[in-house]
């Protein structure tokens, strides 16, 4: 069983203060909005904030980058500084530092969940899972999975398994496969979940992975979980589709079932971690926070059998409702 609180890998660098007029998503700031949101909502007990961790150096993202992208990213070359034309994110020096942290984060919400297994950790993150090698893309100037996932591996010689609910294919492990060879040790083929069918073939797609990682698991070939429960698979999201509500939430309570079965089975806990990905709503940008909140607290519950009420409010967008008819 699970302690009773989230630990949050969290620090304000993590966002910049603001994003320039042509970026096209709010992903950079995310982890400050959910923060926010989860204390307006009076949700705070739920959670605990650790600011003690390092930002990533340069050195950090060589191992999954290129050392040409990484130094001209940072430094805001062109076409370094805007993936490729690809990344949606005005370039600034502040958003360039706030990724150092955002990786960072998610790095260390795996490691922690590693040292102590008994607490479930969160990096409030996105914008990982659609950078390659040499260019960032689609909102994603690093790829976050890579980077951590190497690390722990060459650090700990551990491998790791990432259910990637995003409702877009999360590209940055199979696309990293050539240039870091060691990927497929530590996220070994198969182990970098995907779905993409629609409601109850998802549902079954997911069960059906979950149970294959299990039986991995079980059988020492696997050692940790990230969970990474995108809210841009719901069906009113801007860019979505795949899942209505119930079937989202869903989707957590796959996640924390089988949790605890391999719990259950090992008779102690494993490492659990989370984190955001992608979620878009010009209208109401509370919902995509509500429907993470949701999701967390799911799996707080269930893994740490507390009572928790909450149920995400994901109000109608009517300019889809519209465009239906």
């Amino acid at each position: 069983m699970k302690s009773d609180r989230i630990c949050v890998l969290y620090r304000q660098e993590m966002c910049p203060a603001s994003l320039g007029e042509g970026s096209e998503s709010s992903s950079p700031l995310k982890p400050r909005l959910l923060l926010k949101y989860l204390d307006q909502m009076q949700l705070m007990d739920y959670f605990e904030i650790d600011s003690s961790f390092p930002p990533f150096t340069n050195q950090d993202f060589y191992i999954a980058h290129t050392q040409e992208y990484v130094d001209g990213f940072f430094q805001g070359q062109l076409p370094h500084s805007n993936g490729q034309g690809m990344l949606g994110i005005d370039w600034s020096p502040e958003y360039a530092d706030s990724t150092r942290y955002t990786n960072a984060s998610l790095y260390h919400a795996i490691l922690e969940s590693i040292r102590n297994p008994s607490r479930i950790y969160l990096s409030p993150t996105s914008g990982f899972h659609h950078a390659v090698p040499a260019h960032g893309a689609l909102f994603c100037a690093f790829s976050g999975q890579v980077i951590a996932a190497l690390k722990i591996y060459e650090e700990l010689g551990l491998s790791g398994a990432f259910i990637d609910l995003d409702g877009h294919f999360g590209n940055s492990i199979e696309d990293s496969r050539y240039f870091a060879p060691t990927l497929n040790k530590a996220i070994p083929p198969g182990c970098n979940i995907n779905i993409r069918t629609e409601h109850n073939e998802y549902l079954q797609d997911l069960q059906i992975r979950m149970l294959l990682l299990q039986e991995r698991f079980l059988a020492g070939q696997l050692h940790y979980l990230v969970f990474c429960h995108g809210a841009d698979s719901h069906e009113e999201d801007d860019i979505g589709h795949q899942l209505n509500t119930e079937e989202w939430m869903e989707c957590a309570h796959i996640f924390a079932r089988t949790v605890q079965q391999i719990e259950s089975s090992l008779e102690s806990p494993i490492p659990v971690s989370l984190a955001l990905f992608g979620g878009y709503r010009e209208d109401d940008y509370n919902s995509v926070l509500s429907l993470h909140t949701g999701s967390l607290l799911h799996i707080l519950k269930h893994l740490s059998r507390i009572a928790i009420e909450y149920w995400p409010n994901v109000s109608k967008n009517l300019r889809k409702s519209a465009d239906k008819k």
